[in-house]
């Protein structure tokens, strides 16, 4: 009996020790992993700078691929060029999916930008001549997203049941014969120059180095803006679960992450997590 309770004892710590092996060796698969992330330039590269010193610590090599468009980040995941990208909110890739036929999903929320409206050849809201020129994204998302804060400030109309996407043709109320100017988002900021004044992107404001503080109105992080245009950490639909994805998330929603975006952007980047 004392011979077969130290066999089974024997058992057992062998047992433990393998599953301790192997507990040991689950963390450290990733080492020498390489996970390859699409950006924009500002601030999302400039965030990942952070994650990637973060996963180095854990063996994952983190390379980063800017993009300057809103196109090619998508097409890039979903053909499999990158792992993942993390340069949009999560009402465009949701769109983008319905009208690409594409299979992207969001596995983590990182930060909201607000929208703003920047001073071109006129310094105030108030000062809008007759006719004024205003420059909005030519994109259906970000388009609509430009006119909803058109109408909050008082600028335009649009119909209650305008939803996420208004277009300029959905105006109801243009009193002062405003002449809506669509481009493409990355654009306005050098555009302003030739334009009254100008609805933007956060990430192309900051890239312009345009101050929020400076903005002539911003979106308000309470309500629907901050939620339907969280900036969203995208995959190919099936890596939700990857180790190394799910290492970057925990990555992306530190500590160090949610301090480096409250001292470095001044309002314009706000997180969510």
């Amino acid at each position: 009996m004392k011979k077969l309770v130290s066999l089974l004892l024997t058992g057992i710590l062998a047992l433990g020790l393998l599953a301790g092996c192997g507990a040991s060796g689950n963390g450290k698969d990733l080492a020498g992993t390489t996970l390859k992330i699409g950006a924009s330039p500002a601030p999302h590269a400039e965030i990942l700078g952070v994650v990637r010193n973060l996963l180095e610590e854990q063996g994952i090599t983190l390379e980063i691929v800017e993009f300057t468009d809103y196109i090619q980040p998508n097409e890039a995941v979903e053909s499999g060029d990158i792992d993942a990208n993390y340069f949009q909110h999560i009402t465009y890739m949701n769109d983008f999916n319905a009208e690409q036929g594409t299979h992207l999903s969001s596995v983590a929320e990182i930060h909201y930008e607000p929208f703003g409206i920047y001073a071109g050849k006129t310094a105030s809201l108030d000062a809008l001549p007759d006719g004024a020129q205003i420059g909005v994204p030519n994109d259906p998302t970000n388009g609509g997203r430009a006119l909803l804060l058109l109408q909050e400030q008082g600028l335009i109309t649009l119909p209650d049941n305008a939803g996420l996407k208004p277009t300029v043709l959905d105006i109801t109320g243009n009193p002062h014969n405003f002449e809506f100017v669509e481009m493409e988002a990355a654009q306005l900021p050098r555009s302003l120059d030739s334009l009254d004044i100008a609805v933007i992107n956060g990430n192309y404001a900051i890239q312009a180095e345009l101050d929020v503080n400076d903005a002539l109105a911003i979106e308000s992080a309470e309500g629907t803006a901050g939620t339907a245009y969280v900036n969203v950490l995208t995959v190919k639909e099936g890596r939700e679960d990857d180790p190394a994805i799910q290492a970057l998330v925990q990555a992306l929603q530190s500590q160090e992450v949610k301090d480096y975006i409250a001292e470095n952007y001044g309002g314009a980047v706000v997180a969510v997590f």
